[in-house]
């Protein structure tokens, strides 16, 4: 659970009213003039306006569409659908939903600095961000796991990965993922906070204890993260070691230009590792540890790092799926149209044959 979401609409005190927007005729702005209890409307000048709204616009944009191709060419071609594109479908799933849902309406309520939603649906929308945060955590550890089985057990990976136990790990994911977040939604205490006397009318946000702020830090963050780390570096040590030994079978035989190519993938192989590791800890490590530490001076910062997970969501389908050769095939048939042909879905992306 996010314990910081929604925030920018917080109770001002006296001090605050005293700075509050005030039109031309000196008028204080609320959310809600007819409503008494209404919140303070902030200021933002027209040149603001339109520059937030047209960066909200795009990122949700290429969020939604990113993700779409690689929802259609896993969905279409049935050379894709192997356990590991399975996990990565999901991971494009959430990814998706954070761009329709998530970042237009957080766009708006930022742009805004009001919640016009009402109140039933922003516990519906804070329950739909810590739910699309901890399924993309969960989804992001099993791809992890998947490919540490597939390069240090190859033998074994067609009997411990098939593609009933992951379609059952992919909906075990989500499902504890929500149960896991109903439980903090519900233990901080937002389904009373409508009777709360210091919460205008025109704000959205929970307020996370620090018990169960350093519960989640943990539960969602350093333990899936040492995971994930673990398991990418002796995922590189094991192809390390291969790529060592195939460059001294190259001695006793074998062509330099094959050599060369093996090095090659190693540093490919490399880059790619440390792309995905580099990214996940500066999206992440930052926004967790000022959960912890947040104090209502930091709520600029705070807002910065929880758009950059936002932003994440569209570097992902970058990070695992433009790496292969086979998502820039299928989205060179998907935007000539040529999925619409007979028999498309049989069609060996591969090698561009049927």
């Amino acid at each position: 659970m996010k314990g910081q979401e929604g925030e920018q609409n917080k109770p001002l005190t006296e001090g605050d009213l005293l700075m509050a927007y005030e039109t031309e005729d000196h008028e204080t702005q609320y959310c809600f003039p007819a409503i008494n209890s209404s919140c303070i409307k902030g200021k933002r000048s027209k040149y603001e306006y339109n520059i937030m709204y047209v960066f909200v616009s795009l990122l949700s944009a290429w969020t939604v569409f990113l993700n779409l191709l690689v929802i259609i060419s896993i969905s279409h071609f049935k050379k894709l659908h192997t356990p590991t594109n399975l996990l990565i479908l999901s991971l494009a799933v959430n990814d998706l939903l954070v761009g329709i849902i998530v970042i237009p309406v957080e766009g708006i309520k930022l742009i805004e600095t009001c919640w016009y939603f009402g109140h039933n649906f922003c516990g519906i929308f804070i329950l739909t961000i810590a739910l699309l945060f901890s399924a993309s955590l969960s989804n992001l550890i099993f791809i992890a796991v998947d490919r540490f089985i597939a390069v240090c057990y190859p033998l074994l990976y067609p009997q411990k990965i098939t593609m009933t136990k992951t379609i059952l790990i992919i909906c075990l994911c989500w499902f504890c993922s929500l149960t896991y977040n109903i439980t903090g939604l519900i233990s901080n205490g937002y389904v009373d906070i409508s009777n709360k006397t210091d919460v205008c009318y025109g704000q959205c946000f929970i307020v996370a204890n620090f018990a169960w702020r350093v519960t989640d830090l943990f539960l969602s963050f350093v333990f899936p993260c040492i995971g994930i780390i673990t398991l990418y570096l002796r995922i590189f040590y094991v192809v390390h070691k291969q790529v060592k030994v195939i460059n001294s079978l190259v001695k006793f035989g074998k062509s330099v230009m094959e050599s060369s190519v093996r090095r090659k993938s190693e540093s490919k192989a490399a880059l790619t590792l440390g792309i995905i590791v580099t990214v996940y800890l500066l999206c992440w490590i930052p926004y967790y540890i000022l959960s912890v530490t947040y104090t209502e001076n930091a709520f600029t910062i705070m807002n910065f790092l929880t758009w950059a997970l936002y932003v994440n969501s569209g570097l992902n389908p970058l990070i695992y799926a433009l790496f292969y050769r086979w998502f820039k095939m299928s989205v060179k048939h998907i935007l000539t149209l040529r999925i619409s042909q007979p028999s498309s879905s049989l069609l060996n992306i591969f090698t561009d044959v049927v």
